[in-house]
């Protein structure tokens, strides 16, 4: 009997979750969401993202990124269409910035990382490679996804395995088991709303707040890619550049600013975002200044930030339904994506079994694996 499933929401995660899904011939799978790649909404932060691969977690909770960089690797490698290419990235970082700091990406500015064992070609920058006013740095290679083309790529990639998209606005969880393409009622469902999850009746996950980011993507080229670990302009404020592949443009940012839900571009920080980005690598523009710089659009995207880290568990609702969380991943949604996914499956694979299903013979989840 198929196991029918209801994936509500088709951001990076949601998109990843159906296609790791979907290897296995048990599932028959139906992805429910408000926004699809190619819109651009305050609501759908997938297509602000850089996106690229900077380490975030704490060694300790570094699954979801460890088990995200084999696959991205890959895909660089053999996958030119999903739009993913390499790019060195230098690291920043400011003593006074390190002493008491709050900010989310902290663990990426550590001088002993524990990524620089996964990431390829890590070293330490010597001081005439560090830009004034800041103490040191650290260089590694990365990626850099064309979101446009990549969410659209996994789209892809979901309907060739069989999964059918359907668009609705759900005001309970509940609702999304009779959604299913099938006609019958979901036995499963997967919650990958982000901060859509703040609000969603059965779930109202109250520790879900916006994390604000607003960039500006511009056509000059950025090579490498960097960030710093602050800046002088506020707590909120922060500085990075990273170039999207298959041309699609370079993001410079940014902003994270938690609690603000204001969707309007703010030109005053905007022309902060590119005086920083200018200063610390003159040559994108051209040493031009700002009036360098070739601008495409201003953009402000929601990170779905949660204070207790991201939600990954099943929860069987009244109804005997179950619900599998994947949630609350604030800016690091692409480079914990496949591990994210790979827990749903694993989590998916396990409710089977108490059902009595067999799970021997499920695929591998990556060729990787």
């Amino acid at each position: 009997m198929s196991n029918t499933i209801v994936v509500i929401g088709a951001g990076v995660n949601g998109l990843t979750s159906a296609l790791l899904l979907s290897k296995s011939k048990a599932n028959t799978i139906t992805v429910v969401a408000k926004h699809m790649p190619g819109d651009y909404d305050i609501e759908y932060a997938s297509p602000f993202a850089g996106a690229n691969v900077l380490p975030m977690a704490r060694d300790e909770n570094s699954r979801w990124e460890r088990r995200t960089w084999p696959e991205l690797k890959r895909l660089t490698e053999e996958v030119p269409e999903a739009g993913i290419h390499y790019q060195k990235n230098h690291i920043f970082r400011r003593d006074k910035d390190m002493q008491g700091a709050s900010c989310p990406t902290d663990p990426l500015f550590d001088r002993d990382p524990w990524y620089k064992s996964l990431l390829p070609d890590y070293r330490e920058l010597s001081q005439d490679e560090v830009p004034p006013g800041h103490d040191s740095g650290c260089e590694f290679t990365s990626v850099c996804i064309n979101t446009a083309t990549y969410l659209q790529w996994l789209l892809g990639q979901c309907l060739k395995n069989g999964v059918v998209v359907k668009r609705a606005v759900l005001a309970d969880i509940a609702e999304a088991r009779a959604l299913s393409h099938t006609g019958q009622p979901a036995s499963m469902v997967i919650n990958a709303t982000g901060l859509g999850s703040l609000k969603l009746g059965g779930v109202r996950d109250t520790t879900m707040t916006p994390a604000r980011g607003q960039t500006v993507l511009v056509r000059n080229e950025c090579h490498p890619m960097f960030t710093t670990s602050g800046t002088e302009d506020g707590d909120t404020e922060v500085l990075y550049a990273m170039q999207r592949a298959a041309g699609g443009g370079t993001i410079l940012g940014g902003t994270y600013d938690m609690g603000n839900w204001e969707s309007n571009p703010d030109p005053n920080i905007a022309v902060r975002i590119m005086k920083r980005a200018v200063e610390v690598c003159p040559e994108l523009a051209g040493g031009q200044g700002i009036e360098g710089l070739s601008i495409i659009r201003h953009g402000v995207g929601l990170r779905p930030y949660r204070e207790d880290g991201v939600r990954i568990e099943e929860e069987k609702m009244d109804d005997g339904t179950w619900i599998v969380h994947n949630y609350g991943h604030a800016g690091w949604g692409y480079q914990g994506s496949y591990g994210c996914a790979e827990r749903v499956v694993e989590l998916v694979n396990k409710i089977r079994k108490q059902k009595g299903e067999n799970v021997d013979d499920e695929p591998k989840l990556f060729s990787w694996d």
